[in-house]
């Protein structure tokens, strides 16, 4: 592959809220990457000190530039603080992930390798139980260990239908992504695409509270044109348990009739985007 290394080809927006252990093994998962020319954009929904400080602390020790993007704490309010990090992003590229989500050291180099004109990239996640989450250590993810079914095992994981996610072989990867029946949506934890498109749609639909927030991002793209292509099985991430305290089947409702309308009328560009709230 050929990059400018003076050059960063890639922002890569990191959500969170209070989940400091888990965003700095994040962090550690990105300081691995086998390239080097990006940088991380936290999207900070209103974490404390702890947060801030870790940020701080990290920021001089890593490779890449981290700019902190933080907005005060008003519940979840993900949508708007995404907007305000895409604002806050230096590259063209955009690579949007969690911050309980931990990147194999390829990652950033399948996104690379995969993006193109007019198309959305479409990851996934390999899910750890919380007992292997809190296992994991910097040195864990240094050596990749958490990466491999092997050590995933001897630590009390059990293998499954979807350890294939975890493939190292290019050849299988790129055949489990073109046979799989999941279908290439924008999913926020593992998706990227130009900057330019996500602008054309006015970012994130900040009406929206959590439950397909990120769907209705992908179906705007789509309804602008963009193609979606499958990339779960090549962009590699591991996610973190933790607990959902804010599910609602109220917002959930909200959010579907929203997602309903995008669908039905074809929108393209979001009037509670980038441009309504978050300049």
């Amino acid at each position: 592959m050929d990059f400018n290394q003076n050059k960063i080809e890639a922002s890569v927006i990191i959500s969170t809220y209070n989940a400091v252990a888990w965003l700095e093994k994040v962090i550690w998962g990105f300081n691995c990457q086998t390239v080097s020319n990006f940088e991380i954009v936290i999207a900070d929904d209103g974490s404390g000190l702890e947060t801030k400080a870790k940020i701080a602390e990290l920021q001089k020790i890593v490779k890449f530039p981290i700019v902190h993007v933080w907005h005060e704490d008003d519940g979840f309010q993900k949508t708007k603080i995404l907007n305000k990090a895409i604002l806050a992003s230096s590259a063209d590229y955009l690579i949007f992930t969690d911050g309980d989500c931990v990147p194999r050291k390829d990652f950033i180099a399948a996104h690379f390798a995969n993006r193109a004109v007019d198309t959305f990239l479409s990851g996934g996640y390999f899910k750890l139980p919380m007992s292997v989450s809190e296992l994991i250590t910097k040195s864990d993810i240094d050596n990749q260990n958490c990466f491999d079914l092997n050590w995933l095992n001897a630590n009390g994981f059990t293998t499954n239908s979807k350890s294939i996610k975890l493939t190292k072989s290019a050849f299988l990867a790129a055949l489990m992504n073109k046979i799989t029946p999941t279908k290439a949506t924008w999913n926020g934890h593992n998706a990227s695409c130009y900057k330019k498109d996500i602008l054309a749609v006015n970012g994130f639909n900040e009406e929206m509270k959590y439950g397909g927030e990120d769907r209705e991002l992908g179906e705007r793209l789509f309804n602008k044109g963009l193609t979606a292509k499958q990339i779960r099985y090549s962009a590699i991430c591991i996610h973190l348990d933790h607990a959902r305290g804010y599910v609602s089947d109220e917002i959930w409702k909200k959010n579907n009739d929203i997602r309903a309308f995008t669908k039905a009328n074809k929108v393209i560009a979001t009037p509670n985007g980038i441009n309504s709230n978050s300049l």
